[in-house]
């Protein structure tokens, strides 16, 4: 393992960002379907042509977004709906505080570098042991914020169904892109197959049953269970 991130920590930081943008792409093509679907919704609520692309712009949160507009389409008030696009971002937190040591520069850098951290980016960015390829990062979000943005305005411009779309994106791209993160980690990292073939599993069993929060809850428990089992039989 050791020779394995000191082979990838020698390459040329633009070679790992030129794979972080190759990686990105298949992310940036669920992302932009999932923003059409927003700037769809938006324009069904009456947002307007600017407020969605700007929202795009600056939250850059699939998750946060579809929150916000859930919220405001309910009947809730802005207030309401900001807080609930901020609960839904707290996972941010404790995913930036894990890649933060692998970030470069003074305060305004880093904060600015961290705005790269995005769900399938930190994913594929993980090295194992704790750290992440900054450069892959990088790269891998660089692809998907215009993406996202570009999506937004098409969605905005022709407001195609939102819920065919969204249902699209969703039930089919997205799932299938985190199964491809999910191999991906289970072929490179040893000590995370238990764990990440485990908390996978789990996902896909009790979703059939469930709905998604309580599946993610269970399959992160059961992650985190074998991860201390995994590390309990290396000892």
């Amino acid at each position: 393992m050791g020779s394995q991130l000191a082979g990838r920590a020698d390459e040329i930081p633009r070679e790992r960002f030129l794979a972080g943008l190759r990686a990105g792409a298949g992310l940036a093509a669920a992302a932009f379907l999932l923003a059409i679907s927003f700037g769809a919704i938006s324009q069904a609520q009456g947002w307007g042509p600017v407020a969605p692309v700007v929202c795009s712009l600056v939250v850059f949160s699939g998750s946060a977004q579809f929150a916000l507009a859930a919220t405001l389409g309910a009947g809730g008030g802005v207030a309401a709906a900001v807080v609930a696009a901020a609960l839904v971002n707290v996972r941010y937190v404790p995913m930036g505080i894990a890649v933060a040591r692998d970030l470069r520069g003074g305060p305004l850098r880093r904060a600015l570098e961290g705005q790269a951290v995005v769900d399938g980016s930190w994913a594929a960015a993980h090295l194992g042991g704790g750290r992440f390829d900054r450069s892959f990062l990088l790269g891998a979000t660089a692809v998907q914020w215009p993406a996202w943005v570009v999506g937004t305005a098409l969605g905005v411009a022709v407001a195609p169904d939102p819920e065919l779309l969204h249902t699209l994106g969703l039930d089919v791209l997205t799932p299938a892109l985190f199964v491809v993160l999910l191999f991906d980690e289970v072929r490179r990292d040893r000590a995370g197959r238990l764990p990440a073939t485990l908390g996978g599993a789990v996902a896909g069993s009790l979703l059939l049953v469930l709905p998604t929060g309580p599946s993610l809850i269970g399959a992160a428990a059961a992650a985190l269970l074998a991860l201390r089992t995994t590390k309990e039989a290396v000892r």
